[in-house]
């Protein structure tokens, strides 16, 4: 199983061995390259984690433990802490990404998972008398006679074999949300420059994915003046095919921004060779994710070369009501509750695209607008100052709030979604639907329930049942899993 995720980790490797469990971890280097080999043991020896992301307020947290020792500068190592000495209640005290498992020497075992599910985990529960229970941060990753099995662990939720799984935080804060006092403008710009300046941690260079797009031209924005008051020149990477307004746009932004900048064209061929390599990253046969993913695989494989960490726009579309089809709605309270199901939806469908297209090539993505802080200010914006109308273009509040940090053209860029602005939905659909019939899709369509809508799809899924031949797409995938 370890070597199945090599991918993800491709610095290190360890393993820890135990009477009632088996703990294995790839490391990929940010924080503490010197001392941060995972398993992470405490100072008494008599307890171990293994953890796949990013605590971005470690530093607090480990002050807030006072006398606990600890053995390196990991983030993880907070984890372990909390995890050991404390309730799993605990766990809601840390900001950031995460998946972690953890095993005792007296027999206890934890594995749990962020409240909004940036970092994947998934588990498998194998009838019989053994009661074995296995876990992966990847569905390939599980043998194919456990694969009949696997499951998601849901966002936000602990799992403990004396108390099962439960969930110890929401990806929506809980309660009546009161509207923030003071200018909801410049809040909405203090509160997003505050994530994005806690999201460059670590002890390696931070780069930005850089669409063209509102959202991660914010990004870098900030990221920008953050690098230049250290000296440093913020990396910033696009993708497009030539001549497509996304590399153009980006382009545009590098420039106003003066970062470091790197580009990466692709064309019909380039697109259609990867595409199985991609379904098989991403895990998943949806579509429009797979468009998006395609140019996103590309361009991670080029970043890589150059940094290990990424941050990227995903979640502004859910917390400002950036979407196409949000601009029709005009209730607010209606809006709202749209904008909360998208956020409890990301886990299992762009932030599984975010997370794999990067980690299939050892790249670490960070989602600034997903941080804690800047969603309970999001939800608690009155949703009327949200909607669009002939008058007010979409997302104007979070332009207004950055006017003077990008170029006016930019900031009021129309929105295109990235599998389209990149050219992928042009170079893909055409092609992959022109290699299979109607009556294929008719003798195939009922493979799995709901049914497969189009050729396309059917395409993808031919691939991804190939690879995962024992998962259930019911119960692992987007549209196809219970809630």
């Amino acid at each position: 199983m370890l070597a199945r995720l090599s991918h993800r980790g491709p610095d290190d490797d360890g393993s820890k061995a135990l009477d009632h469990g088996w703990l294995g971890h790839t490391r990929l280097s940010i924080v503490d390259l010197a001392h941060g080999r995972q398993p992470l043991a405490n100072a008494e020896g008599d307890a171990w984690l293994v953890g796949n992301g990013e605590i971005y307020n470690h530093e607090r947290v480990r002050r807030d433990l006072g006398d606990a020792t600890f053995l390196t500068m990991s983030d993880n190592e907070v984890a372990l802490h909390l995890l050991h000495g404390d309730s799993v209640d605990a766990l809601a005290r840390l900001n950031g990404m995460y998946a972690f498992v953890m095993a005792a020497a007296d027999g206890r075992f934890v594995a749990a998972r962020d409240p909004v599910g940036i970092k994947p985990l998934y588990w498998a529960r194998r009838p019989g008398p053994d009661g074995a229970t296995r876990f992966a941060s990847e569905m390939h990753a599980f043998p194919p006679n456990w694969q009949p099995y696997v499951e998601p662990i849901p966002a936000g939720h602990v799992w403990t074999p004396e108390r099962g799984l439960e969930r110890f935080a929401s990806a929506i804060p809980e309660g009546p949300l009161e509207p923030p006092r003071g200018d909801h403008t410049s809040g909405t710009r203090e509160v997003i420059v505050r994530a994005v300046e806690r999201q460059m941690m670590g002890d390696v260079p931070v780069g930005v994915l850089l669409s063209g797009g509102l959202d991660s031209s914010i990004v870098a924005a900030i990221a920008a003046r953050w690098c230049a008051r250290r000296g440093t020149t913020l990396r910033t990477f696009a993708i497009g095919t030539p001549g497509s307004p996304d590399l153009a746009a980006a382009r545009r932004v590098a420039e106003a921004l003066g970062t470091e900048h790197h580009e990466v064209a692709y064309d019909a061929d380039a697109a259609l060779e990867a595409l199985p390599e991609v379904v098989r990253s991403i895990e998943s046969f949806d579509p429009a994710l797979v468009r998006s993913a395609v140019p996103n695989f590309l361009l991670a494989r080029e970043t890589a070369v150059h940094v290990k960490v990424v941050l990227t726009g995903e979640g502004a579309d859910e917390l400002f009501a950036g979407y196409a089809y949000m601009a029709e709605i005009a209730d607010p309270a209606e809006l709202h509750a749209e904008l909360e199901r998208t956020v409890r939806s990301l886990h299992n469908l762009n932030l599984q695209r975010c997370d794999r297209v990067t980690m299939a090539h050892g790249l670490e993505a960070r989602v600034p607008f997903l941080d804690p802080e800047v969603i309970e200010w999001a939800l608690r914006l009155p949703a009327a100052e949200k909607l669009t109308t002939p008058a007010r273009q979409e997302k104007a509040l979070l332009r207004e709030a950055f006017e003077g940090w990008l170029p006016h053209d930019v900031l009021w860029r129309v929105k295109a979604e990235f599998g389209d602005g990149s050219g992928a939905r042009d170079v893909l659909s055409q092609a992959i639907e022109s290699g299979i019939s109607d009556a294929e899709l008719e003798a195939e369509r009922d493979a799995v329930r709901p049914p497969l809508r189009t050729k396309e799809e059917l395409a993808y899924y031919r691939v991804w049942r190939e690879h995962l031949e024992g998962i259930s797409a019911e119960r692992t995938l987007s549209r196809f899993a219970r809630a």
